[in-house]
């Protein structure tokens, strides 16, 4: 007999959950996840609340984005029909998802404020440190 969706996504949800809690290093309690994907790309993005401030945490491997595709796999194929944005947060021990589809949200026009928009919703103002540009880098400026 198959199983129902929910029966695969729960527990794959679950294992997103103690991936996100090592890419922190320990405790889960305030993490956010926020991912955009559509065929043959993901973009996951992970903060974490520390108390004055919103800390970004580089997955530095793709364990986190296998798990995210196989998650929106899961989703039957079709126009519309596979999520498009993810938002995972952790509160209390408990994992909260939402999920936005297509006709909600166009990402395959890149658009940086859909993210920001979700940190302001999520926690305000409070300010969000990233990790310094490597050596070398350099911003462009249309």
């Amino acid at each position: 007999m198959p199983q129902d969706k929910l029966d695969l996504l729960g527990p794959l949800m679950n294992d997103i959950g103690h991936e996100l809690s090592r890419i922190v290093g320990g405790d889960p309690n305030g993490i956010f996840l926020y991912v955009e994907i559509g065929e043959g790309w993901v973009r996951p993005s992970v903060f974490k609340d520390e108390g004055d401030v919103v800390r970004w945490y580089d997955p530095k491997d793709d364990y986190l984005s296998d798990l995210l595709f196989e998650a929106w796999y899961l989703e039957p194929d079709g126009p519309n029909m596979r999520w498009s944005v993810l938002e995972y947060a952790i509160v209390d021990g408990k994992f909260h998802v939402s999920m936005k589809y297509p006709e909600e949200v166009n990402v395959d026009i890149v658009d940086s404020e859909r993210r920001q928009t979700a940190l302001r919703a999520r926690f305000g103002d409070k300010p969000v440190v990233y990790p310094p540009p490597p050596k070398g880098a350099f911003e462009l400026k249309l």
